[in-house]
């Protein structure tokens, strides 16, 4: 959006405020579709599960990536006008529970869609069997996430030497292991873990059919990085070696999935903030904005992220610092950014902060969150 949309957009409908611009999606998912074409998208609801989002997505063509019941219910609700015989091939060819860990109750209310759902060791496969017997069933692997900015091997996937056991476990106790899956680690910007993870899932699965089971999928996850920066190398170069692994280590009739969240969605959104107060502090100018590290920024706390302000004002810059609006010291949006001299009422805005940002908003110290505007829809 130009400059005089966005001061337009900020006197109509005040601050804060979150600009989300689907045809940004659409175009971040068609660029995703051209340079990886063998692969499906299984969009990461938590990135951003805004239905809006959802709805858009899934007319375009995508399938679903969900972690939580209330996920997978806000996905259902795009569906639910289909016929139950379409519905349940939805669930079946387009929705996977990508939480390896599930409470017992949300397996119980999955049951009835027969889902597709990630495990990563023998407890969690006995808890399935028990509370969601007609389940699907893939197997997480830990790959190596060096490099990226937020690790997950840490907490999820079965080491490589166990995964065939895990494999035959399942078989066993009278389920279907449909693939294997993995991930490198969120805003992946060292493509090796690609390559490393690819290798180790292929060895796998060969492993897997010498013991009598071929395993149909395969699910590359997500970490696909946004580019926040000129230092992000761009999809392609990462889309490439993907291609060459996945050509030369899989059959061809593998079914490839991926689960593309931050990709999708962070360069489609835009905050908008108002300058609400400023001070000098040891020689430093201190601005406070109606927003904060609960609300829009709260991916500088969750995501390891940072977001660089801009605004509309010309100017010398100086350096400065920018916090948010809670009484609250940990809420400190940036201590070196480089703004012009504002006033009180100016408006600044961060770019590229649709992703894991207004999702994990509160409503702490009693500020509710920025209202989200969507466009193009």
């Amino acid at each position: 959006m130009t400059h005089k949309q966005l001061q337009s957009a900020a006197r109509k409908h005040g601050t804060p405020l979150v600009i989300i611009d689907h045809d940004l999606i659409r175009k971040n998912y068609a660029e995703f579709r051209t340079h990886l074409p063998k692969v499906q998208v299984y969009y990461a609801v938590k990135a951003n599960p805004a239905p809006e989002i959802v709805n858009t997505l899934y007319h375009a063509g995508a399938s679903f990536d969900v972690a939580s019941l209330p996920e997978f219910m806000t996905v259902y609700e795009n569906i639910r006008h289909l016929p139950a015989r379409q519905q349940q091939e939805f669930i079946w060819d387009k929705i996977i529970y990508a939480n390896p860990t599930k409470p017992k109750e949300t397996l119980v209310a999955l049951d009835r869609y027969k889902p597709l759902v990630t495990y990563d060791n023998l407890n969690e496969l006995k808890k399935i069997r028990q509370y969601a017997p007609h389940a699907g069933v893939v197997l997480r692997l830990a790959v190596s996430n060096t490099g990226s900015q937020c690790e997950l091997s840490n907490k999820f996937g079965c080491a490589p030497g166990e995964a065939v056991d895990l494999i035959l476990a399942a078989f066993k106790l009278g389920l279907v292991v449909e693939g294997l899956s993995f991930h490198v680690g969120s805003q992946c910007t060292n493509f090796e873990n690609f390559v490393q993870a690819l290798n180790s899932a292929a060895a796998v699965m060969k492993e897997s059919k010498a013991r009598g089971h071929e395993l149909k999928i395969l699910d590359i996850g997500g970490g696909f990085p946004a580019p926040y920066d000129r230092h992000v190398r761009p999809f392609s170069q990462l889309a490439r070696k993907i291609n060459t692994e996945i050509e030369r280590l899989f059959p061809k009739d593998i079914q490839i999935l991926a689960e593309p969240g931050r990709f999708l969605v962070a360069s489609a959104a835009i905050s908008l903030a108002r300058i609400i107060g400023k001070a000098i502090r040891d020689g430093k100018t201190c601005y406070y904005i109606n927003d904060s590290v609960y609300h829009t920024f709260s991916g500088i706390i969750f995501d390891h992220c940072q977001y660089h302000l801009k605004t509309f004002k010309k100017g010398k810059r100086e350096v400065c610092a920018v916090f948010g609006q809670t009484c609250d010291g940990l809420d400190t949006i940036s201590q070196s950014e480089e703004l012009p001299d504002l006033a009180i009422d100016d408006l600044v805005y961060a770019e590229n902060i649709g992703a894991y940002s207004n999702a994990s908003a509160t409503y702490f110290n009693g500020f509710p969150p920025a209202k989200v505007w969507h466009v193009n829809l």
